[in-house]
């Protein structure tokens, strides 16, 4: 019996496992929210120590003990939540989170607040990707629309603007001669047929 087969040098790495972009996003941006919640437990606990500090002049924070997570979102606030997850394309999950540990970290909200953060963040974050879905869908149209433009531009009639041609009239000319003036736009060139 070799030595390698006990410590399986021989087998594959483990792969990374080939799920579904949106379940990794959900499940990521779920996890920062429980991270959230539990550090704002953490906080509000050490508030209410210092509070009884303050208040009693003893510390019995060592006395204490105190569970691992008491507060949690309810079930349906969690579907909603998840619901939300699902919108948020995987490119903008890194800045959907950035973004949410600002304002937690800007707000230092209570336990019961950090969901509806959360949730105000992922409505600020759909709405940003759905602008920017409808700015390229704009820009795809006007891409077209100029391809379809300049293809028109190469388009080459028979009739030619002469603007520099010397038997142009102008109203100085017929005011000279005391002829009536033509009936045409003295501002225009004037257009000629070519064969």
């Amino acid at each position: 019996m070799s030595l390698a087969s006990w410590f399986r040098w021989n087998e594959p790495p483990n792969r990374i496992s080939q799920r579904n972009p949106t379940e990794m996003v959900v499940e990521t941006l779920m996890m920062e929210l429980s991270w959230q919640i539990k550090q704002a437990e953490k906080q509000q606990r050490e508030r209410e120590n210092e509070y009884r500090k303050i208040k009693t002049g003893v510390d019995y924070g060592w006395l204490v003990s105190y569970p691992k997570q008491s507060y949690d979102i309810s079930p349906g606030e969690r579907l909603q939540l998840e619901d939300m997850c699902t919108k948020i394309h995987p490119s903008y999950c890194g800045p959907v989170i950035v973004r949410f540990r600002q304002v937690v970290a800007e707000y230092e909200p209570e336990v019961q607040e950090v969901s509806r953060l959360f949730r105000s963040v992922l409505q600020e974050a759909a709405e940003k990707i759905k602008e920017e879905e409808e700015a390229k869908k704009l820009a795809r149209q006007w891409n077209t629309k100029n391809r379809t433009s300049l293809s028109l531009t190469t388009f080459k009639s028979r009739s030619r603007i002469s603007p520099f041609i010397s038997d142009i009239k102008t109203i100085s000319e017929d005011v000279e001669r005391g002829t009536q003036p033509t009936r045409r736009v003295w501002s225009m060139p004037e257009f000629r047929n070519t064969k």
